[in-house]
């Protein structure tokens, strides 16, 4: 079994996500995850998908999408099990748009181990939103953390939280 991690970037328009999925599915390749977004009028996919076919097919029949959009495949390879985290949390910034807000919260989030699973950010109107889902380590001492957090927004102007993730029950 081949497991496949493919991009597509491009103007966003309707059918991108029909389109892709149709070639994968007719080639019997099975979508497990994927994350899709549309920003600022540009479509983005990254999505894993698995099955028998080897990659250079997968390439070929995506090719006649690559006529308006950007289209990559790559095998994914696994390294085994991935380490267990102290917890899942969730981190939302809002405030005032300036430079380097990403740069700073993901620099003192990756300092302390944490390994960031989602970040979405939005500027609306002069107003900077960020949400990040991050995996912290056992080691890291939330109470901390939640400490450092708020200091740096207050460096940055911002409000921001750090607090645990609901389980998404499915």
């Amino acid at each position: 079994m081949h497991e496949y991690a493919i991009t597509v970037i491009g103007r966003d328009r309707p059918g991108i996500i029909a389109d892709v999925s149709s070639v994968l599915a007719g080639l019997g390749l099975n979508l497990t995850d994927s994350t899709m977004t549309r920003l600022r009028g540009h479509f983005a996919m990254t999505l894993v998908c698995a099955g028998e076919v080897p990659s250079n097919e997968v390439e070929s029949a995506l090719a006649p999408l690559s006529a308006e959009l950007i289209v990559s495949v790559s095998q994914v390879v696994t390294d085994g099990p991935v380490a267990p985290t102290g917890g899942h949390y969730l981190l939302r910034l809002h405030g005032a748009d300036r430079l380097g807000i990403v740069a700073a919260v993901t620099r003192l989030l990756a300092d302390v181990g944490g390994n960031i699973t989602d970040l979405t950010t939005r500027l609306a109107d002069g107003l900077y939103l960020l949400v990040a889902e991050v995996d912290l380590p056992t080691t890291v001492d939330i109470d901390e953390l939640t400490a450092q957090v708020r200091r740096l927004a207050t460096d940055l102007g911002v409000e921001a939280s750090l607090s645990p993730a609901e389980t998404d029950v499915l």
